[in-house]
């Protein structure tokens, strides 16, 4: 039985931070540089302080940089803002993403001060090697645009470094005595005095020896709410209420999650519910490669793969998809839409083992040890010798993962996973194997093949090059086995939230600030309510989250100042034992 008696515990803060991820964290730590109180409360239990922040690759978007200019490559602002904007497909209406489009600006504009550098002064490094992500289909047109440069900075340490040195930061911070955190603390809805909001209410959940759980009732009253509490996107219910049926297709039941349950979007709906204006809840950044988690922690939890460059993409039937073929590392967003309109919404990625090991990855700090323990040798070792430790994981533990010496044994053993409504059919995965084969033998001077020109582009940057073979056919008995992988939408990133002016403060419907409240991260499709649009130029994620929460601060701070209200964040009750005060 679940005891939901209530106890009495309440807290007075001048400010309060909902959400210990990236965002959080960094406006929590901005604030205490500038001398504030601050009580920051979490969901989730302490050991997962941090949040989805520990689990990235850790890749960030900067421009102009020191290390661009070390790897010879020519970036600037305007140049930045012109893929940004050729990529988001923002509305020609002016006023309809005015805050998204100003984010993209204040992005531009202040990212290497105030992110990369802010983020170096904290020790944090970046991988030597800039990468070249999301190019764009074509390069030139609205909505086919990509990074026209590499801007794409590896934090070397993963995000798992980056995140572990900003708490570090936090909690030995010089004001650390105007910290309070606290773990556990599920806010449910919002205090409201006339239409300014005057605090929130929730409850505190402590798991028992018993695996079952207690909850006390809490309130807090603050003048000033930052809400870091994550999208919507780990919430499948809410993903489905918002899909964009005319860009994707249908929703597809088959999804995978690849979000925290926590990111559930009822504080949305909450501020929504009072006149807040929450948009563009249908822009989301999914992956079109996602797998089965071997060992799921949550309901639907999936794994994005980073695919392999000459792998083919099949559709349910084993017939290749065209009559573009689909290549990772230009348009993720284009290969959500073609995926989302296939029969069945699934595809499979065929290779071999040579090809998986050389150019495979999975996104995510975990799996990517090396860069997660800064290993010079382990990152040596890949370069030479390729991942095998992650594919044979992937052979021996993921359902979604089939191989075999040949293919007619390799397509029987793609129909016991795949649909039985659409069994894959020998003769189109060998018609497509053999086309493509043929093409890698007569030659990049005779090939027709748009992958292999792609492939062939990719060589020619360093950061690629290492990890993309050059001529390398799928049906190779020296490259064996032969690998083939179900993949389908995996949901990750919430583009749309709540609508926040440049100052970080949100907005109601009307387009008037809510004295008192404001948000970052991806809680507000960090920042603007999708300042990216419809597409990402990958790399903004973590970066904006700490440029909006700094930003928050910066605000909260001014006001305070200008109002001279200085409080200390102090609980009027402390009485559950399992309450962790820094």
């Amino acid at each position: 039985m679940v005891d939901k008696e209530k106890a009495n515990i309440q807290y007075e803060t001048p400010i309060l931070v909902i959400g210990g991820g990236i965002a959080g964290i960094s406006t929590a730590i901005e604030l205490l540089d500038r001398d504030q109180a601050v009580l920051l409360i979490d969901r989730d239990v302490e050991k997962n302080f941090g949040g989805m922040a520990n689990e990235a690759f850790g890749g960030m978007l900067f421009v102009d940089t020191p290390l661009q200019r070390l790897n010879g490559i020519k970036d600037n602002k305007e140049l930045a803002l012109k893929d940004w904007f050729g990529a988001a497909e923002f509305s020609q209406d002016d006023s309809k993403d005015r805050y998204a489009k100003a984010w993209a600006h204040t992005y531009i504009e202040r990212n290497r001060e105030d992110v990369y550098d802010w983020l170096k002064a904290f020790d944090i490094q970046f991988f030597p090697i800039v990468h070249w992500v999301e190019r764009g289909e074509y390069g030139f047109q609205q909505g086919s645009r990509g990074n026209s440069v590499p801007r794409y900075h590896v934090a070397w340490g993963t995000g798992y470094g980056v995140t572990q040195a900003l708490i570090q930061a936090l909690l030995t911070h010089k004001n650390k005595d105007k910290l309070t955190i606290k773990f556990q603390h599920k806010v449910e809805s919002f205090l409201y005095c006339g239409q300014k909001i005057i605090g929130c209410e929730g409850v505190v959940e402590s798991e028992r020896d018993d695996s079952s759980s207690q909850w006390q009732g809490f309130k807090i009253s603050s003048e000033h709410i930052v809400i870091c509490a994550g999208g919507i996107n780990g919430n499948l219910a809410q993903v489905k209420r918002h899909w964009d049926i005319q860009t994707y297709g249908n929703y597809p039941e088959n999804i995978l999650s690849g979000s925290h349950p926590y990111a559930d979007g009822l504080l949305h709906d909450q501020i929504a519910n009072n006149g807040g204006s929450i948009k563009n809840r249908g822009w989301m950044w999914n992956y079109a490669s996602g797998i089965k988690h071997p060992k799921p922690e949550y309901p639907n939890h999936g794994l994005s793969l980073m695919p392999a460059r000459s792998s083919l993409w099949l559709d349910a039937k084993g017939s290749r998809i065209g009559p573009m073929p689909l290549v990772t590392g230009f348009d993720t967003h284009n290969l959500c839409k073609v995926t989302g309109q296939l029969d069945g919404q699934y595809s499979w990625q065929i290779m071999n083992y040579k090809i998986a090991c050389k150019e495979l990855a999975v996104s995510g700090s975990h799996l990517n040890k090396a860069f997660k323990n800064k290993s010079w040798l382990g990152i040596l070792k890949m370069a030479l010798k390729g991942n095998e430790e992650m594919v044979q994981w992937l052979m021996s533990d993921c359902e979604d993962v089939v191989f075999a010496d040949g293919l007619v044994e390799l397509v029987s053993k793609m129909n016991q996973v795949g649909s039985v409504e659409m069994p894959v059919e020998l003769a189109q995965v060998q018609a497509a194997v053999d086309d493509y084969d043929e093409q890698i033998q007569r030659g990049l001077k005779f090939t027709t093949d748009d992958q292999i020109r792609r492939i062939h582009f990719l060589r020619q940057w360093r950061g690629d090059k290492v990890r993309t073979l050059k001529k390398q056919k799928i049906n190779d008995e020296k490259a064996g086995p032969l690998i083939a992988i179900r993949t389908r939408i995996i949901s990750r990133k919430s583009m749309g939230g709540f609508e926040t002016n440049t100052r970080s403060e949100v907005v109601d419907c009307n387009g008037e600030i809510i004295h008192g409240l404001y948000a970052a991260g991806e809680a507000a499709g960090f920042g603007g309510a999708g300042c990216a649009g419809v597409r990402s130029l990958e790399g903004t994620f973590l970066s904006l989250c700490i440029l909006n929460g700094r930003i928050a601060g910066e605000t909260i701070s001014q006001k305070i100042r200008q109002a001279g209200s200085i409080k200390s964040a102090q609980p009027k009750s402390e009485s559950l034992e399992f309450e962790v005060s820094i």
